[in-house]
């Protein structure tokens, strides 16, 4: 992994704080998918609260805890065990992840869920599905910077393309290196809560020409005549989920949403509404929702020069940071 990538924060619950109150492991904690059993339904504790769990790619599909994570011993191995699908008693379902941490020795030291929409404390959840082979797709999924369904990207020629319309060898304009081709699109189809809810930057909030709806950890280049923020420079790159404030930035849930992804040579920042965005950043996270076919391109594939630029979110947690941004970037 780049020096300079920041790992991937995840909210997530220990183990101990979600029990089996009715079936086979009644009273057990949760655990590994081979000690699961479908069915069984979970509570989580009302005393439970998330913590930050930072999660830094290490070697093939590893991952090690980072440094500065709220949980876990910084350094230790972690294991991306299963992907599960939880009922709650009014038929909905939602998914999480589950991670294991190991000792020195390789020992499960403990176990973190990682719930990609908003389990309540006290109310039963049914083992619906456990997936083990599917867990690092759906990782990739959450990892990946998404910008969603009729997103203009600005192309080489200066045409603003639907990002639908888009299509591999297309030529965008980036900042960095001109027009360069895109090399590949994904597309996925989520719903539109919990870690996959966007963030909308309302029109005109950092000068962008329409709302621009992307996915929560993508990273917003902005180049600011002063510092407005004090990072110490005049380039920047702000994760969208940094800058919501309800009301020019903000959440939206519900309902299903279409994200797409930019994959090209090497990581660019490119134009999306006008404004300066990142694409697709490739490492261990990412890499599984990737066809086999791009394998020989990755080698090569590298962070953009920005990539360091990323303020922390202390900065720009800044009651008007949109505005001092939008004034700071304005031509």
């Amino acid at each position: 992994m780049p020096a300079d990538r920041p790992p991937l924060q995840l909210l997530v619950f220990a183990a101990e704080a979600i029990t089996v109150t009715q079936g086979t492991n009644r009273g057990d904690a949760l655990s590994v998918a081979e000690d699961l059993q479908p069915d069984d339904v979970y509570e989580l504790s009302e005393a439970a609260r998330p913590a930050r769990l930072a999660v830094a790619p290490g070697a093939g599909t590893a991952f090690t805890v980072a440094p500065g994570s709220a949980l876990g011993r910084p350094g230790a191995a972690l294991h991306l065990d299963c992907r599960l699908t939880l009922m709650g008693a009014d038929g909905r379902t939602t998914e999480g992840l589950v991670f294991v941490e190991l000792d020195a020795e390789g020992c499960i030291a403990a176990v973190y869920l990682h719930p990609l929409a908003e389990l309540a404390a006290r109310a039963g959840y049914t083992l619906v599905g456990i997936d083990r082979a599917g867990a690092h797709r759906r990782l990739a999924e959450l990892g990946c910077v998404s910008f969603a369904r009729g997103t203009r990207i600005t192309a080489a020629s200066g045409a603003q393309v639907p990002i639908e319309d888009l299509r591999p060898g297309d030529r965008v304009l980036t900042r960095d290196d001109g027009a360069q081709p895109v090399r590949w699109i994904g597309q996925t189809t989520v719903r539109a809560v919990g870690a996959f809810a966007p963030i909308v930057v309302g029109a005109g909030a950092l000068n962008n020409a329409a709302d621009l709806v992307v996915s929560r950890d993508h990273r917003l280049f902005v180049w600011q005549r002063e510092d407005a923020l004090g990072a110490g420079r005049s380039e920047v790159l702000v994760r969208a989920r940094h800058l919501v404030n309800g009301t020019s930035v903000r959440v939206r849930v519900g309902g299903f949403l279409d994200y797409f992804q930019l994959l090209f040579d090497r990581h660019q920042i490119i134009y999306a509404e006008g404004i300066a965005a990142e694409s697709l950043l490739i490492d261990a996270r990412t890499r599984p929702i990737l066809p086999e076919t791009l394998a020989p391109r990755l080698a090569a594939h590298r962070p953009a020069p920005q990539t360091g630029f990323e303020v922390e979110e202390t900065l720009a947690r800044h009651p008007d940071a949109v505005d001092r941004l939008r004034r700071a970037s304005a031509r």
